[in-house]
């Protein structure tokens, strides 16, 4: 404080702003996504909301890796490369347009997968000393299949060429990369208004409209209270029968029924009003 010609005026003290708050365990991607906006990169809170979001969506990463598997690429590198579709896709990710954020990660991840196709296995750089064996190591083979009459094993052609097999085996990955397509190219066993190949890349997974469906309603759950939440969840994700719920919840069975009924109809009614 300081007076001043008879007068006081007093020091105005800095505003500290309030702490963000952590949004409850059962918050949905959403919530949490909205809660990550306004942090600064390096805010501790910021690194935790990241990693749930990252926990929630970890079983349909790995879902949607291996339905791209089998096409010569290792899976570990298919579930990083879906985490970094991920981690693209909340940057990007604009909470304030009221959209599920499932419909903005599944195109975003998949379409990083291709990339990741196009970028890592049919553009192939080999290093050169394999490139320049290529031919010896196919003649010593066919060498050694006339002789022993079967195709020869892997020990058996680095002995005729006199290196070692991790040799023969990092000659053999460079043959097998010599001769590529473009997935511009059309595929090649169909007619001439087929797709291309990149069109091919991966399988469909019938369960995708479900993950889906789950996270539309895991929003509009909220609406209900805890013990109906709790009869929804044995009855739907548990696979209980109604007696084992209605002796969990201590009520009885037509009770049960009639809640679940009752909550049905109010996730009906929300999801109605969303849309």
């Amino acid at each position: 404080m300081h007076t001043t010609a008879g007068t006081t005026i007093e020091k105005s003290r800095p505003v500290v702003p309030e702490p963000h708050r952590e949004p409850p365990e059962d918050a949905s991607a959403e919530e949490l996504l909205s809660a990550l906006k306004p942090l600064e990169p390096g805010d501790p809170l910021a690194q935790r909301l990241r990693e749930r979001v990252m926990l929630h969506y970890l079983p349909l990463l790995n879902r949607i890796a291996r339905s791209y598997g089998g096409r010569g690429e290792q899976l570990e590198d298919l579930r990083q490369t879906a985490h970094v579709g991920l981690a693209k896709a909340m940057r990007g990710y604009d909470p304030g347009r009221g959209k599920a954020f499932i419909s903005y990660l599944l195109p975003t991840v998949t379409g990083e997968i291709k990339r990741h196709f196009r970028d890592h296995t049919w553009a192939v750089h080999t290093p050169r000393t394999p490139q320049s064996r290529r031919s010896e190591m196919n003649r010593v083979r066919r060498d050694l299949e006339q002789r022993l009459a079967r195709p020869p094993k892997t020990p058996e052609i680095a002995e005729a060429m006199g290196i070692s097999v991790k040799e023969v085996e990092e000659i053999r990955l460079v043959s097998e990369a010599y001769n590529t397509l473009s997935l511009n190219a059309p595929e090649p066993h169909g007619d001439e208004s087929s797709t291309s190949l990149e069109d091919c890349l991966g399988s469909e997974d019938r369960n995708i409209d479900l993950v889906v469906a789950r996270e539309s309603v895991r929003s509009v759950l909220q609406v209900l209270p805890a013990r109906e939440r709790l009869i929804l969840k044995r009855r739907f994700f548990d696979e209980w029968k109604q007696e084992r719920i209605a002796q969990e919840v201590g009520c009885s069975q037509m009770h049960v029924s009639r809640l679940l009924t009752a909550s049905l109809e109010k996730l009906r009614d929300e999801l109605s009003d969303e849309e």
